[in-house]
């Protein structure tokens, strides 16, 4: 279901089931339980084209009944919430009971719950049937917290789902919708710069607080004095608490809840006052990562104040490392998708924080990182992104004046207005801009010419627009088809990846192609596989750019890999994997090739077509120059 909603369009069996790694056969049969759950109105619509959700079914859907305790994710969250409650454990034949399962069914999920926990500071302890959870109720609070995000697609927040995995079901889900709406308020009335996520974040943290403190189980007491600004917050979540949910929090809970707000917002008034209170260590290790990736990405980053705001982000960022309490990012699955580039940016970033402060950091906090330096690179961008224009408009009083105003003021941000031709026969041949905006009809039709009325309309700018676009996107492909032939070689295409390999063994395959032809060395290898386990270098749903952060190569040189059916890769599966080396020469030619080869893979139709006419290198690499230039 996230699948077809976050595409929209119709999608074939085959097309779904290798996105998940099932059969077509096993597609249909899912498609046969959703559409189960809403009796008398179909869930996903099927066709000749393949399936798509029906306009009103995920409202349906969500509306529906909740699934019945022997699916395999809802018994997931019941035995989860079992073990949680039970400070004696759970006997396995009365759980399996519960669930209408088999005992074996029950060891298997038992199974996923140690992979979940696994690392962590909970443990699972065998007493013949019984099944005890060992751990803290702290522990336990997060263990529901990270339920509760995967439960909740691609991180939204989801009221009635966090009513559901945090167990608050006697809580109208508006009641937590105004806590929120009131919180985000009371900070921002305190001069906290509020993160709408962050609060977010710790709403579903109060809804867990309030369900564990209604069963008897608060947080301790903190000893000693909590810091002032630490009782304030905690006087506000209590408060808001008590008169949006009914709950009486105790005080470990508020100063727990304050806690995790102070790792998450920002407080703008301290650096006017001349502190920004961030640790010497970590603004020098910001400072160094930031000149780092500027010099490495051919980026501008150094502006104090987006290198003091980030400071102060990741000193809340190294407390959340600290506690264990991450921040989710709901936009992380788009950012990595869309803006890939600023991603990586992000990511070189984080590798030089977590060796500099001895800290590991996850995707999520990859995520905010990279709307950091997303927002700088926009306010930093300058008027070259835009295209020159010509206004062909032949004299009648102001009407080319008036006809130039409208264009400066509904496509200002997308061309700029160069020169104005008012003849009846201008020399077309002669204009040199990108576009050409005329209002009577040119001698010869040409992408670069928009035919416009005299008084702009609203069809007018959509046509502009269109031209604009297609014109930047051309330009952008013509750039990587001329680079791509360069660093392609057809000993370094592999088709039929093994899919039981795992992510590191198929980057060394494709590395040791490279290797073998002198282009890198093993520790361009090594560094690409160090590079995959800060974050997955799966930018969308079927490609990988596996890489190192240094760009050491010899020379800049892709190896291709062809994975039928596709193979599992971070969170999600792949069909291709494109492993990129890269070499100090060619920085510029990074952004082109790994921002651009990005966009051709996110579109499906590329990949289907690429996969079904690419059957050796000199067909894959054919296909691919076609589409670039189409």
């Amino acid at each position: 279901m996230a699948i077809l909603l976050r595409d929209g369009g119709w999608m074939t069996a085959a097309t779904l089931a290798d996105r998940l790694g099932v059969t077509p056969r096993s597609i249909r049969s899912y498609v046969t339980a959703v559409n189960g759950r809403v009796p008398g109105h179909p869930v996903v619509a099927s066709g000749p084209a393949g399936y798509r959700v029906h306009p009103t079914g995920a409202a349906l859907l969500r509306e529906g009944e909740q699934p019945p305790a022997s699916a395999p994710r809802e018994r997931l969250r019941r035995l989860i919430h079992a073990l949680i409650d039970s400070d004696g454990g759970i006997d396995l034949y009365g759980t399996a009971e519960k669930l209408h399962v088999s005992e074996a069914t029950v060891e298997s999920d038992l199974a996923r719950v140690r992979a979940l926990i696994r690392g962590g500071e909970l443990s699972l302890e065998r007493h013949g049937a019984r099944i005890v959870l060992v751990g803290s109720e702290l522990a336990r609070r997060r263990l529901l917290s990270s339920l509760a995000h995967d439960e909740m697609a691609d991180g939204a927040f989801d009221l009635e789902a966090l009513r559901r995995i945090a167990g608050t079901s006697a809580v109208p889900a508006e009641a937590f919708g105004r806590f929120k709406a009131a919180l985000a308020a009371e900070l921002g009335d305190l001069g906290y710069f509020v993160n709408e996520f962050a609060v977010a974040d710790v709403t579903l943290h109060v809804s867990i607080a309030v369900d564990r403190a209604r069963q008897g189980r608060s947080l301790d007491t903190v000893h000693g004095e909590p810091p002032a600004e630490q009782q304030r917050l905690a006087a506000v979540v209590g408060r808001l608490a008590e008169r949006e949910l009914d709950a009486a929090l105790g005080a470990g809970d508020r100063l727990h809840l304050a806690s995790l707000l102070l790792t998450r917002v920002v407080v703008p008034d301290s650096r006017e006052a001349g502190t920004s209170g961030v640790d010497a260590a970590v603004e020098e290790a910001v400072r160094a990562a930031v000149a780092h990736v500027s010099r490495a990405y051919l980026v501008d980053l150094g502006r104090e104040e987006f290198v003091e705001r980030l400071a102060l982000h990741v000193q809340n960022l190294a407390h959340r490392a600290r506690e264990r309490a991450w921040s989710r990012n709901p936009l992380t699955r788009s950012l990595k998708a869309t803006y890939p580039l600023i991603f990586e940016v992000a990511v070189s970033i984080a590798g030089d924080l977590s060796d500099r402060l001895g800290m590991a950091i996850r995707d999520d906090e990859i995520a905010y990182i990279a709307m950091h330096v997303g927002g700088e690179l926009e306010r930093e961008r300058h008027d070259d992104a835009r295209l020159s224009a010509t206004i062909v408009c032949p004299g009648y009083y102001e009407l080319h004046e008036l006809l130039r105003s409208s264009v400066a003021r509904s496509l200002g941000q997308a061309v700029e207005v160069t020169d104005v031709v008012t003849r009846v026969d201008p020399d077309w041949k002669a204009i040199a801009t990108d576009l050409v905006l005329t209002t009577i009809e040119p001698p010869t039709p040409s992408e670069t010419i928009v035919r416009i009325r005299p008084f702009l309309t609203e069809g007018d700018v959509e046509r502009v627009m269109q031209a604009a676009a297609r014109l930047r996107r051309g330009r952008r492909l013509s750039r990587l088809r001329a680079e791509l032939e360069r660093y392609f070689d057809a000993g370094a295409f592999l088709r039929g990846l093994d899919g039981s390999a795992g992510e590191e063994e198929i980057i060394r395959t494709l590395g040791g192609l490279l290797v073998q032809r002198g282009v890198i060395e093993e520790s361009y290898v090594t560094g690409a596989i160090a590079r995959e386990r800060m974050s997955s270098t799966a930018f969308t749903d079927a490609l990988a750019v596996p890489h190192a952060l240094r760009m050491t190569a010899a020379r800049t040189a892709i190896a291709i890999g062809i994975a039928e059916p596709s193979v599992p890769w971070g969170d999600g599966r792949v069909q291709v994997v494109a492993f990129a080396a890269f070499s100090e020469s060619d920085r510029e030619a990074f952004q082109t090739v790994f921002e651009q080869f990005v966009e051709v893979f996110g579109e499906r139709e590329n990949v289907e077509r690429l996969l079904r006419r690419g059957t050796d290198f000199a067909g894959f690499l054919d296909e691919l120059v076609a589409i670039i230039g189409t």
